[in-house]
């Protein structure tokens, strides 16, 4: 059976990869994404179009579930009830900043598009200040990620040569970092 490289992956599925993990908490997977868009295995514009479709989508989501089902998730969920609490004197001070920076803020990906539905902010709001945030916010991540392709590239005579292990550690810091927020959540 033959050995499927790290890249040769990425290549074939990177766009179904960065589309799934923008849906969720993708920083590390954009950054990933950003790295093969450097190394030719991916295209940068791409991977920041589905990005932000995929972000947009997937907060889009979570503003509707809190929209509909905030006041049962809050008391089903006390986590997302501190974070309905954080957020709260946030959004009377600064609304638009609010619904902009939250993807940007430890903890809040996913649970403050629920909080910020739970809330009841104005749904069109929502919608165009999620669709500037997440045009930033993948934009951000993925030139993060190429950025870095070209630093190791400057310090690295030859790149090419030492790619799998930098795709490899990549993924793998990605996962434990999931991980880790996940198991810091709970």
């Amino acid at each position: 059976m033959p050995r499927m490289e790290i890249g040769a992956l990425l290549a074939q599925y990177g766009y179904a990869f960065v589309f799934v993990g923008a849906l969720a908490e993708g920083e590390s997977v954009l950054l990933v994404a950003g790295f093969a868009a450097h190394r030719g295995l991916l295209k940068l514009p791409e991977v920041m179009a589905i990005a932000f479709v995929a972000s947009t989508l997937g907060d889009q989501f979570c503003f509707y579930l809190g929209r509909r089902h905030g006041q049962a998730l809050l008391g089903r969920y006390p986590s997302l009830a501190a974070h309905v609490g954080r957020i709260r004197p946030m959004l009377q001070r600064h609304p638009n900043a609010t619904v902009l920076s939250v993807r940007f803020l430890y903890g809040l990906r996913t649970a403050g598009p629920i909080a910020l539905g739970a809330l009841g902010i104005w749904r069109w709001r929502f919608a165009l200040l999620n669709m500037i945030s997440a045009a930033l916010w993948a934009v951000a991540f993925c030139l993060l990620g190429y950025q870095f392709g070209n630093a190791l590239q400057w310090l690295l005579v030859d790149l090419r040569s030492g790619e799998e292990g930098v795709f490899g550690a990549a993924l793998l810091a990605a996962v434990a970092w999931a991980v880790w927020r996940r198991r810091r959540r709970a």
